[in-house]
């Protein structure tokens, strides 16, 4: 999860929301990223696809069978369903979205139960790191906004 932490602190030096996502393998690293939503101008450049992706890309596969997602915040529906889709065996997260959270915050798609593939979660590694660095970014785009 610090590596996904770092991943948000880059999103934030590119003045992006801050989310990092690292996807692991059998202990390696397959897929690294955090939000590019501003950079890109695309709306689905949220760290977790891009990871998602870039791991496929590496494996050559788009099923990431064993595979663990660690990211910064709860993915939202758009992450959550493509995390289900790459079959991956778990997503660790560091704090919920009750607004557009995927994994229980505000919906729970993992546990569609006509999915035909289930995954584990868990809440709360790094969870005031992320939390306080999500709450500065928003603060520091506000007071920016008002000035």
């Amino acid at each position: 999860m610090k590596l996904a932490y770092n991943q948000a602190i880059d999103a934030w030096e590119q003045d992006e929301v801050p989310v990092g996502a690292i996807l692991v393998l059998n202990g390696e690293i397959i897929g690294k990223a955090y939000n590019s939503v501003e950079m890109s101008g695309d709306p689905t450049a949220h760290a977790e696809i891009l990871a998602i992706s870039q791991a496929c890309r590496h494996l050559g596969d788009w099923r990431l069978n064993g595979a663990v997602l660690y990211v910064t915040k709860e993915p939202c529906p758009m992450c959550a369903g493509a995390a289900l889709l790459a079959r991956l065996k778990r997503v660790v997260y560091a704090f919920a979205d009750p607004a557009m959270g995927g994994l229980g915050g505000a919906v729970d798609l993992h546990l569609l139960p006509r999915a035909n593939h289930r995954f584990s979660v868990q809440e709360g590694i790094l969870k005031e790191e992320c939390l306080t660095l999500m709450r500065a970014f928003f603060e520091r785009r506000r007071s920016e906004t008002c000035s």
